[in-house]
């Protein structure tokens, strides 16, 4: 799309909406910046906004954002919200980010979707594309923005994307030469009006514009993803499943304890799952996503199976913080819908005390009776839905409420036994006591990292 010269709103000034308003800038484009939060809140944005001579208002947003003949939301700001209804209504164009800076790239994209996975993917992916020295950048929904990476992709380098559902809520041109669907269960419904088949719509659009020569990569494992991915009739699109229950002729499975790709009559043995420097069920889908995906843009077998046994996670997902008198301590606070935990609980053999709680998005705890009653010791309720988590589970496994992480960890470490697992793996968004999940995660690390173990 040529932007030279033509009014462009963006709606948010933090990151993603600073990002792109540069890109946009930088090609031409006129634009003007809004955010309703406080000036006080957006020091820094404005100091590099008045650095690029771009136009700005904090606190409230003017009639002058609607002067444009195009609007870019960053992710955080929802379709709901007054400003985007008034464009929509007026006939303004509304685009997301992700979307904006598409228009920009020569780069062929492999973007990554799904409810839970998406930043294990991604990060696995560039590692694989990294390790086999393939020009590449991951960005997106990971922390950078799409547009802080795309100018810097030449057309033999590859962009590696997480993406949201927020993101592809207002794609137009998006179009990934590879599409990675991981699973889609009930998420960020209140964003959705509470419909989980607005929200699985939202998830699909993210193969919607995909043509002759793609490739959508799919969990067939998952019904949701299974069902809508195969309905799929576009002429010269390639799916390719994975599933660990199947032993399929064509994708990714597992065939006598070995992660095997097939595609083409042609078949790559990787390694054993045993192999895999990381682990637990949700972790062999994500390798299965990450290697067919690098398979797909021509990676080869070898240098695949080299970084799945180095690739060691990442921060805040299952992550491994610290032993102390025999029992480990596990930073899972990624974990914000009930499907992460219940996947976290069943990675480990060991008895659990699970740390659960937080800002509830309407979740649904009978998920987990299973699991918990299986693997978990005792549930430490933690946050603003302490109350419901504990009245929940109490018939179950004994469970108690806190109220601070400081004194959650503390029960933690004398309800457990030697031999146990302490888990921060809540269920629930982070903002009730914390910044995001990651300060919740470094909180909870800290905690752990400075605690005395007990001498004999």
């Amino acid at each position: 799309m040529d932007v030279r010269q033509k009014k462009i709103s963006v709606i948010g000034g933090a990151r993603s909406g600073r990002a792109v308003a540069r890109l946009l800038r930088q090609h031409g484009a006129d634009v003007f910046v809004s955010d309703s939060a406080p000036p006080e809140r957006m020091e820094e944005s404005g100091k590099v906004l008045d650095e690029l001579s771009i136009p700005y208002e904090f606190g409230a947003h003017s009639g002058r954002l609607l002067d444009a003949e195009a609007i870019v939301l960053s992710p955080g700001v929802p379709s709901t919200a007054p400003p985007v209804r008034d464009a929509l209504a007026k006939g303004i164009r509304v685009f997301s980010e992700v979307e904006a800076a598409s228009w920009f790239c020569s780069a062929p994209i492999v973007a990554i979707t799904g409810t839970n996975g998406k930043t294990t993917t991604t990060t696995l992916a560039g590692r694989i594309f990294s390790d086999a020295k393939r020009k590449s950048a991951v960005g997106g929904n990971i922390g950078t923005a799409f547009s802080e990476i795309v100018d810097g992709l030449t057309a033999d380098a590859v962009a590696i994307l997480e993406i949201s559902s927020f993101q592809l809520d207002h794609i137009d041109r998006f179009r990934p030469r590879v599409a990675v669907l991981l699973n889609i269960t009930p998420d960020h419904l209140d964003r959705y009006e509470k419909s989980f088949e607005k929200y699985i719509q939202s998830k699909c659009r993210v193969f919607e514009n995909q043509g002759e020569g793609d490739v959508v990569i799919y969990n067939r494992d998952d019904e949701v993803t299974r069902t809508r991915v195969e309905k799929l009739s576009t002429p010269g699109i390639r799916t390719l499943p994975f599933s660990i229950r199947q032993n399929l002729a064509e994708g990714g499975c597992v065939t006598d304890g070995v992660l095997v790709l097939r595609s083409g009559g042609k078949e790559t043995r990787l390694l054993p799952v045993e192999e895999m420097s990381i682990r637990g069920e949700h972790n062999l889908y994500n390798a299965m996503a990450a290697s067919l995906a690098a398979q797909a843009m021509s990676v080869s077998g070898a240098s695949i199976r080299a970084t799945l046994r180095n690739f060691k996670g990442v921060e805040h997902r299952l992550e491994f913080v610290r032993e102390i008198n025999g029992v480990r301590y596990i930073n899972d606070s990624k974990a914000t819908n009930v499907d992460s935990v219940w996947y976290a609980v069943r990675s480990f053999d060991a008895p659990q005390i699970l740390l659960l709680g937080g800002r509830d998005k309407g979740n649904d705890y009978t998920v987990l009776d299973e699991p918990v009653r299986k693997h978990v010791r005792a549930i430490v309720a933690i946050g603003e839905s302490a109350g419901k988590v504990r009245d929940h589970f109490s018939s179950l496994v004994p469970a108690e409420s806190v109220t601070s992480m400081e004194e959650a960890v503390r029960t933690a470490a004398k309800l457990a036994q030697p031999g146990d697992i302490v888990l921060l793996s809540p269920a629930c968004a982070s903002f009730d006591w914390f910044e995001n999940y990651e300060h919740r995660g470094r909180v909870f690390k800290e905690i752990v990292l400075t605690m005395k173990a007990p001498t004999s």
